[in-house]
């Protein structure tokens, strides 16, 4: 079996040599290791510096893709060299590469086809308690999404086996961890997850620039999963809270007329009447988008079937 190990990689000349370095040559399970650097239009000489600390593989993307099209890039390159397990890390050494072994044991051993190694969340020394409280609403949510039981769900120290990397597809550009984490989960794979240990900050996150910005760009990429694997359920519930409102608006009309008798005093409630009558329009054409999202979605389970067999096919 051989075991590929990727690197994502921007402008990192500084860390790339001693998160290569700590990568391991030998895994239980495995006749061969080899390390593949997927270089994201770095301005640096990430290139260079790959090639001599020992990456047996280069990925140049030519200009910057985003970190979803650098793993998705990754992942096909991997497959094309006859990856039979696929590790993912980070390139800034976060992640001990010690852990690696331990991460691809369920994989080997036949258990699940996606594992990630979950960090110590709330013994992390350097995340803030207001990153700790978001990095846990985070997970719990995507755990509801995805319907998986994964604790952190955005560790991007994962392994996947060969089976799960043809199936694959990437919508987002923003990052991978949480629409392959949900992608997974709603295709009926296995999904398990490993306790890994972390190294020390080599330097601040590149993927956001500030907290904010983080909750904004997850927030939207949270929604965009719903509208693309559980669409009905989404606009359902639209649906039911302004049937919800309408309801609550019928029910003060009643209230009115029949027990306060308003209408004797020259009060007509129409604009309550209109904005019942459009709440009532807007739910039921939000529970029709629902049905349409709904046989979008089967029909992109069959293309996403359809490629995936084309996939394994090529790959035979």
């Amino acid at each position: 079996m051989k075991l590929v190990i990727q690197i994502p990689c921007l402008n990192e000349e500084a860390t790339l040599p001693a998160t290569i370095r700590d990568l391991p040559r030998e895994v239980p399970g495995f006749s061969s290791v080899e390390f593949l650097v997927i270089d994201d239009g770095s301005t640096d000489r990430t290139v260079s510096v790959a090639e001599k600390s020992g990456a047996d593989h280069v990925l140049s993307l030519g200009s910057r893709r985003g970190l979803a099209f650098a793993f998705q890039r990754g992942i096909e390159y991997c497959l094309a060299l006859g990856a039979d397990v696929v590790v993912n890390t980070d390139a800034d050494n976060q992640y001990c590469a010690r852990d690696i072994p331990r991460l691809v044991a369920p994989i080997v051993a036949g258990q699940v086809d996606l594992v990630v190694g979950c960090r110590p969340i709330l013994g992390h020394p350097e995340f803030s308690f207001l990153k700790k409280i978001l990095q846990v609403v985070g997970s719990w949510t995507l755990r509801l999404l995805s319907q998986t039981c994964v604790r952190d769900a955005a560790s991007g120290f994962r392994a996947y086996s060969r089976e799960t990397c043809l199936r694959l597809f990437l919508y987002s550009r923003f990052s991978h961890c949480m629409e392959t984490l949900i992608q997974a989960g709603n295709s009926g794979m296995r999904v398990g997850s490993v306790d890994v240990q972390i190294n020390a900050q080599t330097r601040p996150s590149r993927l956001f620039r500030s907290i904010p910005e983080y909750v904004l760009r997850s927030a939207a990429t949270i929604l965009n999963m719903f509208l693309l694997y559980r669409p009905l359920e989404l606009f359902l519930s639209l649906s039911i809270l302004l049937f919800a409102s309408a309801g609550a608006l019928a029910l003060r009309f009643i209230y009115l007329i029949y027990f306060l008798n308003t209408l004797e005093i020259g009060r007509t409630h129409l604009p309550s009447l209109i904005l019942m009558a459009t709440l009532i329009i807007l739910g039921g054409l939000t529970a029709t988008l629902g049905l349409i999202g709904l046989l979008i979605r089967n029909q992109r389970r069959l293309l996403e079937e359809t490629l995936f067999l084309l996939r394994k096919n090529k790959q035979a």
